[in-house]
């Protein structure tokens, strides 16, 4: 399907997060080279350190959260943009008082989750 509406998609809890729902927007089966995905970060949510064998391409539509990236934390808002380079270990924290919400994009390889610390 070309078009469809986010609503329409499903949201399903993130493993090992806190009070975070993923949609998947556009699958591996819909887009030949990439997906897209929609994070939703309830306030005081996260994700904890982790590395994935992707990288991410990500624009942040809504709130504010702390993202660490390797050994540096970035505190970001609606409208910045993000790099998260395959193999890099990576966290998020919701700062703010809404939701901390973002689009996700990643090449369509098999990619591994690896949980570095299940705190969140």
């Amino acid at each position: 399907m070309p078009v469809k509406h986010s609503t329409d998609v499903e949201a399903n809890d993130v493993a090992n997060a806190k009070d975070t729902q993923i949609q998947v927007l556009i699958s591996s089966q819909e887009g030949p080279n990439f997906a897209l995905r929609k994070f939703s970060m309830k306030k005081d949510g996260g994700m904890p350190r982790h590395t994935n064998t992707v990288e991410h391409e990500q624009y942040v539509l809504r709130g504010q959260a702390a993202i660490t990236i390797g050994d540096e934390t970035y505190h970001v808002k609606a409208g910045d943009v993000v790099f998260i380079p395959e193999g890099v270990i990576h966290s998020y924290q919701n700062t703010g008082d809404e939701p901390f919400e973002f689009l996700c994009i990643i090449p369509n390889k098999e990619d591994k989750i690896t949980v570095v610390d299940a705190s969140c």
